[in-house]
């Protein structure tokens, strides 16, 4: 039973792509907080709305209009959740307004960190302070050791272990999280093109039998960009044949967990949470 809100206990959750925008906002309704959401068109799910008190629309490229609209609802602890691909920096359909060119230029690079630890700076000095998004999703983080029926043959766990290394070597240089390895070999390193694209890719030049390895970075700030795995990347792994997802203990999120290693007991994948010991 959701736990009665009041105005006093309010956050707001910068919504997304993915359904991880969603399950923070149960949880936060469950602590008893009262939630507005900032849905990023044309990213954030429809679905957001039946999660959330109030709930305004603004275009991903309108920074201005973000800020301003969580000032106007008296919002000063906000999360962000959901990916934000920076594919749409370089889309003509996407219109950054004067804030957000202004928050561009500003950049000495456009890596990840540089971008949302830049969107984290003008958000504080409008008095509003991101939150670990883990205060809100704390149940859904993975734990160690084999969550599926089928375990990794010992070829799977040296390529799981290879992978590893490489995953955190791309994530210290702030390009990517996940590898697809096979063989221990490199079949694809995630960039812009975000997770799931990476797997399609790796995964169909490996052919059947590719192991997906997902970290966080070196020096993770829990308040943004955390790693996810869901139901998609569970059924991109079935188009292209992997067989194995290993996910960073305590680092990543696993979100509709209980259905998701079911599908994957029904598909014969293997689920591991590995902390790389």
């Amino acid at each position: 039973m959701t736990k009665p809100r009041h105005a006093g206990k309010k956050i707001g959750i910068i919504a997304g792509a993915g359904k991880l925008p969603m399950a923070i906002a149960n949880e936060a309704r469950a602590q008893g907080y009262s939630v507005f959401a900032v849905a990023l068109e044309p990213l954030a799910d429809k679905g957001i709305s039946a999660c959330a008190d109030g709930i305004s629309w603004v275009n991903v490229g309108k920074f201005g209009k973000l800020i301003d609209t969580l000032k106007k609802h008296g919002i000063s602890e906000a999360v962000m959740a959901g990916k934000v691909s920076k594919t749409l920096l370089y889309k003509s359909r996407i219109t950054p307004d004067l804030r957000a060119m202004k928050l561009l230029f500003s950049l000495k690079d456009r890596k990840d960190d540089s971008i949302l630890l830049a969107i984290t700076k003008e958000l504080e000095q409008e008095g509003i302070r991101l939150l670990d998004i883990t205060r809100f999703s704390g149940s859904l983080l993975a734990s160690e050791g084999v969550h599926t029926k089928r375990k990794p043959t010992d070829s799977e766990w040296k390529d799981i272990g290879f992978g590893w290394k490489i995953a955190k070597e791309i994530g210290r240089l702030d390009i990517g999280q996940t590898v697809v390895v096979r063989e221990q070999a490199v079949m694809a390193v995630e960039a812009i093109e975000g997770t799931d694209e990476a797997i399609r890719r790796g995964g169909t030049l490996a052919g059947e039998g590719a192991v997906i390895v997902k970290v966080s970075k070196p020096e993770q700030d829990m308040r943004f960009d955390v790693p996810a795995v869901g139901p998609q990347t569970l059924h991109i792994m079935e188009e292209v044949h992997a067989k194995v997802l290993a996910v960073e203990t305590n680092k990543c999120l696993i979100l509709n967990k209980a259905s998701l290693i079911e599908e994957a007991n029904k598909a014969k994948i293997t689920i591991v949470g590995y902390s790389g010991s």
